[in-house]
């Protein structure tokens, strides 16, 4: 996607915006569940697609940076910073949503993918229905070969946003807690039936790993 014509604060807001984030990351009290760290250390040099709520994104953009993961931007009007931020933080992006631009967006993260980049994908994003997995997920997948990764955040003490997801913001100096569901593989080719079975499959592993990391934190999934 062409860049030109993009504000000329855009690549300084963004610098800010990405540094602002980093000091507030590392302000957390990170903590990973059992099993977390093996899991982790494969997942350096294996492939994978991450695959999390959107509303629990944004400590999880923190704890995963710098490994050049490929991610969906949407190509809303906020995009083209949320974007460059992204890429601040080390991470490719691709544009594109489940609504508008998305076979654009699936074809740039199957090129990431094949240029030997992870993926991550919020399923539900980027406006909803809030924790319903979409279908491309399944597709990129299948296409792929490579395993879902479930991935979950939460966090006490946390702002927690009026928006259709309930997004949340660790504040500083939280207690943050992640963790890791189990690696599901979804076979290729699936017919409309199959692809719905594996979608529900990869729904019910975020819920569940969701749930575990917020019941840790006292909080409500």
């Amino acid at each position: 996607m062409s860049r030109a014509g993009t504000p000329v604060w855009l690549p300084a807001a963004s610098r800010l915006a990405a540094l602002g984030f980093a000091a507030l990351g590392r302000s957390w009290r990170i903590e990973y569940a059992a099993g977390y760290a093996e899991l982790d250390a494969r997942l350096h040099t294996e492939r994978c697609i991450y695959a999390l709520w959107h509303a629990r994104l944004l400590p999880l953009v923190y704890t995963h940076r710098h490994r050049g993961v490929g991610v969906l931007i949407s190509r809303h009007r906020d995009g083209e910073l949320i974007a460059r931020v992204t890429e601040a933080l080390g991470y490719r992006t691709a544009r594109g949503s489940s609504t508008r631009g998305a076979e654009a967006g699936v074809l740039e993260m199957l090129t990431l993918a094949a240029a030997g980049h992870s993926l991550a994908i919020t399923p539900d994003g980027p406006r909803g229905p809030a924790r319903r997995v979409k279908p491309g997920l399944t597709y990129l997948a299948g296409r792929t070969g490579w395993p879902v990764v479930p991935v979950a955040a939460a966090a006490r003490p946390a702002w927690v946003f009026d928006s259709w997801d309930r997004f949340m913001v660790p504040r500083p100096w939280a207690r943050v807690h992640v963790a890791y569901g189990e690696p599901i593989r979804v076979p290729s080719g699936l017919d409309e039936a199959g692809n719905e079975l594996w979608r529900s499959r990869i729904e019910a592993a975020i819920e569940e790993v969701t749930a575990r990391v917020t019941a840790s934190m006292g909080e409500r999934a």
